[in-house]
C-alpha cells in the first residue's frame, strides 16, 4: 500500500481528465514527463530529510542505513548544493525548468528554461512581478516562447544538465540573497540571477519586457519588505 494519499488510478484519471482528446500515444509521452516530475520531487524530499538529519547531529553510516545504501554512497548522494537554500517554491520551479526543457526537447537548461519555471509557479513572489509589470501571464509567456530555440528531434532522458549561463544564473541568485541580507534563495532572488546573467536569453528578455536590473532589485526588496509578514519565503 502507499504511503501517500496518491494512486496510480488517481494518477490515471488526472491525466485523462487533461488530456481527452490525446491519443494513446500522446499520453504516454505526457505520462513520461509527469513520471520524471514525480521523481525529482521524490529526490527534493529525500534530500529534506537528509539534511534535516544532519542538523540534528546523524552521521552519514546512520543516513546510509536508513535510505538502504552505503555510507560513502549516501555522502556522494546527498552532499551539499546550490539548491540547499532554495525555497520548496524555487525548487519547484527548477523541477519545472527541466520539464520545460525536456518539453521542448531541448538537451540543457538555459536561463529560458528557468524563466519559464518561474511563471510555472504561481505562489512565488517572482510570478507576482513578472505579471504586474507586463501586464498578463500570456504576455510573459509568449515573449519567453518567442526566445526559445528551435525544438531538438528527441526529448532527453534523466537528468538534464544546466547550461553555463544556467549554472551562472543560480549563482548570482545565491549571491542576490546574500547582498539582501536574506537566509534563503526564493523565486525572487532567482529572478534577480537571471537578469543579473548578462548576455543570457533570460536576461534579454527581461529587459524586452521592461525590466532594469536596479529597479527590479528594488522592486523585490520592497515587495519581500510587504509580503514576508503574510506569504512567507517564496
Amino acid at each position: 500500500m502507499s504511503p501517500l494519499d496518491i494512486s496510480l488510478a488517481d494518477l490515471i484519471a488526472r491525466l485523462n481528465e487533461e488530456l481527452p482528446e490525446a491519443d494513446e500515444l500522446a499520453r504516454i509521452s505526457e505520462a513520461r514527463l509527469r513520471a520524471q516530475t514525480l521523481s525529482d520531487l521524490g529526490d527534493q524530499l529525500l534530500d529534506h530529510y537528509v539534511s534535516k538529519a544532519k542538523q540534528g547531529g546523524a552521521s552519514w553510516s546512520e543516513i546510509g542505513d536508513a535510505i538502504g545504501v552505503t555510507r560513502q554512497a549516501a555522502q556522494q548522494r546527498h552532499t551539499p548544493t546550490p539548491f540547499d537554500r532554495y525555497t520548496n517554491l524555487n525548487r519547484h520551479s527548477i523541477v519545472l525548468a527541466q520539464e520545460a526543457a525536456r518539453t521542448h526537447k531541448h538537451d540543457s537548461i538555459g536561463t529560458e528554461h528557468l524563466l519559464l519555471g518561474l511563471l510555472g509557479e504561481p505562489r512565488g513572489l517572482a510570478y507576482e512581478v513578472l505579471v504586474a509589470k507586463a501586464g498578463s501571464e500570456q504576455r510573459v509567456r509568449d515573449t519567453i516562447e518567442a526566445a526559445m530555440p528551435p525544438a531538438g528531434k528527441k526529448a532527453p532522458r534523466g537528468h538534464i544538465a544546466f547550461r553555463p549561463e544556467g549554472k551562472e544564473a543560480i549563482e548570482q541568485a545565491l549571491r542576490a540573497s546574500a547582498e539582501l541580507g536574506h537566509d534563503w534563495v526564493g523565486t525572487e532572488h532567482a529572478l534577480l540571477g537571471l537578469i543579473r546573467t548578462e548576455g543570457s536569453p533570460a536576461a534579454q528578455i527581461l529587459r524586452d519586457l521592461g525590466f532594469t536590473p536596479d529597479e527590479l532589485r528594488e522592486t523585490v526588496s520592497v515587495e519581500i519588505t510587504k509580503r514576508s509578514a503574510t506569504h512567507g519565503k517564496q
